[in-house]
């Protein structure tokens, strides 16, 4: 149990570390080139992102602590692992080529592959342990809410 409890507190202080580096990296645009744009009626409030995405890093913390925790020698886990690390960094990749590069089509693609990757990852947790699995299904519905809100502004922003 301890453990479990080490592991999980150092994959979500990984997450953590990785979602405020890509904000980090994006926030000038946050504040400048987001606001210009013409977005869809459902856009969330700009101040409900961070505490989502927050709860979501947790979350997948969680999650990859708990499959990291029945060992990492066994190589149902690293597969697992390996899908959640790749999609976490295709992750951080959205927010940059979306605010950094301001480029909400190329956004789109990453986004769609990412949503593959999430899709990936939870059927490896899955195969390792299914609590770690329903743990990463809020994450996978909010980037399918958030893919659909950057296809919609990438329509609204020829």
């Amino acid at each position: 149990m301890k453990k479990r409890i080490i592991y999980i507190a150092i994959s979500v202080a990984v997450c953590l570390l990785i979602g405020f580096l890509a904000g980090f990296a994006t926030q000038s645009s946050v504040n400048d080139w987001y606001v210009t744009l013409n977005k869809p009626e459902f856009t969330p409030p700009n101040s409900l992102f961070a505490p989502v995405w927050t709860v979501l890093y947790i979350l997948m913390g969680v999650a990859a602590g708990i499959v990291w925790s029945k060992g990492y020698h066994h190589v149902w886990v690293k597969t697992a692992l390996y899908h959640f690390v790749f999609q976490l960094l295709v992750n951080a990749l959205w927010s940059i080529v979306f605010f950094g590069l301001k480029n909400p089509f190329a956004a789109l693609l990453v986004i769609l592959v990412l949503m593959t990757l999430i899709i990936l990852t939870i059927k490896w947790f899955n195969v390792v342990s299914k609590p770690a699995a329903i743990l990463m299904v809020p994450y996978l519905l909010w980037v399918g809410f958030a893919a659909v809100l950057n296809y919609r502004i990438w329509e609204l922003n020829p």
